[in-house]
């Protein structure tokens, strides 16, 4: 690297500047807020762990994205966390250990090895709550209605989430003995919805007339919540595990509704992200115009066994930079401070230190330094008169 390319950073990472910062630092504070008004409580993991720790509970897809590096104290490998849920998973397990439901919330980097999205960020200001020891509708409802809120406080508007549910997908083809290679290959069919290949697999597989007939009606069973009545019908003559997690949808949305006015709910029932990671329902955010959804989550009950309980879990995560860059907010202009001269008289200090204890900026003038108050961002000056220290307006 050459003298004048020292200050590049590796691709995928970036510095946050002035004002953006602050900005950031402004949407952090209002979702923080709101979490603990919830009764969220904030942890803060490790940002390095040994690998094997780091991994418990997870599948390869995590491990992938994970940075990975020996330990110069214990010759072990190290792991720089992509995701902050496996290690609150083990908070709550391992270290906690209540047994009473428990919210806990973080926010704080993640780091990945490769973007998730061509040209996208790999250092991520990730966010979430998590809500352990219920396998109720009502906390699901409640991390979805969080979830709003959250976008909502980055400024985002217009949102919807779309919701699924993987007890569907289970219920259907639990008994169709598929091997692994044909469950991929159905899996991946289905989240193409490619309806002409979906029903060459059902002949050339010979799957039984009426789960082929389920599969297909996947493909078309999305919508708003009339969507469920829908499914119940279609899907009526399939196990009660099906017709369980219809109902479980169904459930979660009054509750939604019920909590968060004209909750922007779409049902999609052929949707599987995360299949092989949640549990029950699913869900993840979107604005108009992206493509890529903005925030996820679901139910993922038995991630815990690995740390030795498998309490009931749902949670959601986003990525606050990521939030910021799509709401489009306005910078914001610097607030004005204070310019206070160059003084030892104890009178001046009192002062200052004052104005600080009222949330005002003063900035001291440095003997050496260049520049006037106003290149500073001050609008006012601090000034003696007649043996008094006095705010005074700069005049324009």
């Amino acid at each position: 690297m050459t003298t004048s390319n020292r200050w590049l950073l590796p691709e995928g990472i970036e510095e946050v500047l002035p004002p953006m910062a602050g900005q950031l630092d402004r949407i952090c504070r209002r979702i923080l807020d709101l979490y603990s008004s919830f009764g969220y409580e904030l942890v803060i993991p490790p940002l390095i762990e040994y690998l094997e720790s780091l991994l418990t509970g997870t599948g390869e897809d995590l491990e992938l994205q994970t940075f990975k590096l020996t330990d110069q104290l214990s010759g072990r490998t190290l792991g720089v966390r992509a995701d902050s849920t496996p290690q609150v998973v083990r908070i709550d397990v391992h270290n906690l250990k209540r047994r009473i439901p428990t919210r806990l919330c973080y926010l704080g980097p993640v780091l990945h090895t490769r973007p998730v999205n061509h040209g996208g960020a790999r250092e991520l200001l990730q966010t979430g709550a998590e809500l352990y020891g219920s396998s109720s509708r009502e906390s699901e409802a409640e991390i979805i209605v969080l979830m709003l809120k959250t976008l909502g406080c980055a400024g985002l508007e217009n949102l919807h989430v779309d919701l699924g549910h993987v007890g569907i997908y289970r219920g259907i083809t639990g008994k169709l003995r598929l091997t692994g290679e044909q469950e991929h290959i159905l899996f991946d069919t289905l989240q193409r919805k490619m309806v002409a290949e979906l029903r060459q697999i059902i002949r050339l597989w010979s799957l039984p007339p009426a789960s082929g007939v389920a599969l297909l009606a996947l493909l078309d069973l999305n919508g708003g919540v009339e969507i469920l009545d829908a499914a119940s019908d279609v899907l009526s003559g399939m196990s009660d595990e099906v017709l369980r997690s219809i109902e479980e949808l169904q459930q979660t949305a009054r509750l939604v509704n019920n909590r968060y006015r004209n909750a922007p709910l779409y049902f999609d029932l052929a949707e599987l992200r995360g299949y092989h990671y949640y549990t029950g329902m699913s869900f993840a955010a979107y604005i108009p115009d992206q493509g890529q959804g903005i925030a996820f989550g679901g139910r993922y009950d038995d991630i815990g066994k690995a740390f030795g309980l498998a309490r009931p879990a749902v949670g959601f995560s986003t990525d606050v930079r990521a939030l910021y860059h799509l709401a489009a907010v306005p910078e914001m202009a610097r607030t004005a401070g204070i310019f206070a001269p160059v003084s030892e008289d104890p009178g001046c200090q009192l002062m200052i230190e004052s104005l600080r204890e009222r949330n005002e900026i003063v900035l001291s003038k440095l003997p050496d330094q260049e520049g006037d108050a106003g290149e500073h961002g001050c609008d006012r000056i601090l000034v003696q008169e007649q043996g008094e220290w006095k705010v005074k307006k700069l005049s324009s």
